[in-house]
């Protein structure tokens, strides 16, 4: 009785350590993690660089070693850490977790698979796991809404833009013609977004004056096209600080369902009903 009692407790203290923030313990550790993951994204950009790889490849063979067994044994105790193992592994960060951990692991036992260590870069992913400090819970929530919110608008006026693509990367096919590099209806089409995107790569230019006069007003019409989606986001997310208030909530996370952003001095989780602390 006395060594489930010990095991349960074991449990708790390695769930609060790892899942939350809220203890001197849960802050280290999310500490500790984010400098391993930095460390971790900055040796598979030096690995990329062929004349440093070859230099030192057997010291970043050997630290990504050690960050990759870090990161499998965070991900163990992430599973035996919680009641419902399943909820963790097939969840987004669960995912995330597997993806960028395996890599390395399958390059040492299968041939021809170390292309799949740049699924390594996913770990960046991992950050916002850790960033989940009270202070971000509000602001995130409220960009998240804010985004869902106008998510009608922005397709309407996407849909817009493809409309007046179409319409002249026409009309510059038919008055460039083949002769100035306007060789189909779709490729004009690509010059008429690269021009309203004020991308401008080059490769397709008007030569007639007419077509130079069109540009011109693609161009302008450009700069007021970037500014609409932002504008758009803008505003939903002044209204999103206005009407939603102040989420007291902390970052205790349920051992049972996994759910997190619980009240202040909640006892039970929200979604599931099973106490937060026992």
């Amino acid at each position: 009785m006395i060594d489930r009692i010990d095991k349960k407790n074991w449990k708790n203290k390695l769930h609060e350590v790892i899942y939350e923030t809220d203890t001197p313990a849960g802050k280290w550790f999310d500490i500790i993690l984010l400098i391993v993951i930095i460390i971790s994204i900055i040796l598979v950009m030096l690995e990329s660089i062929e004349s440093f790889n070859d230099k030192y490849h057997s010291y970043l063979l050997t630290a990504e070693w050690i960050a990759t067994i870090f990161f499998s044994l965070e991900y163990i105790a992430r599973i035996i850490s919680i009641k419902k193992t399943w909820r963790y592994i097939f969840s987004f960060y669960g995912i995330i977790d597997f993806l960028s951990t395996i890599p390395l692991y399958l390059s040492f036992f299968l041939a021809g698979s170390h292309v799949l260590l740049t699924l390594r870069a996913f770990r960046l992913l991992r950050i916002f796991r850790i960033l989940k400090l009270v202070r971000f819970i509000g602001e995130a929530s409220q960009l998240k809404e804010a985004l869902k919110a106008s998510r009608t608008k922005i397709a309407v006026f996407i849909y817009t833009i493809m409309i007046l693509s179409v319409i002249m990367g026409t009309v510059m096919y038919l008055i460039e013609g083949k002769e100035s590099g306007f060789t189909s209806i779709p490729k004009s089409i690509y010059w008429t977004i690269v021009t309203l995107t004020t991308v401008g790569f080059g490769d397709i230019t008007p030569v007639t004056d007419i077509g130079q006069v069109i540009a011109t007003l693609i161009m302008i019409t450009g700069y007021g096209i970037i500014a609409v989606p932002t504008g758009i986001v803008t505003v939903e997310y002044s209204k999103q600080r206005q009407n939603q208030k102040e989420i007291d909530t902390n970052t205790q996370v349920c051992r049972y369902c996994n759910a997190d952003k619980h009240k202040n001095k909640a006892k039970y989780c929200y979604k599931c009903g099973k106490p937060l602390n026992e």
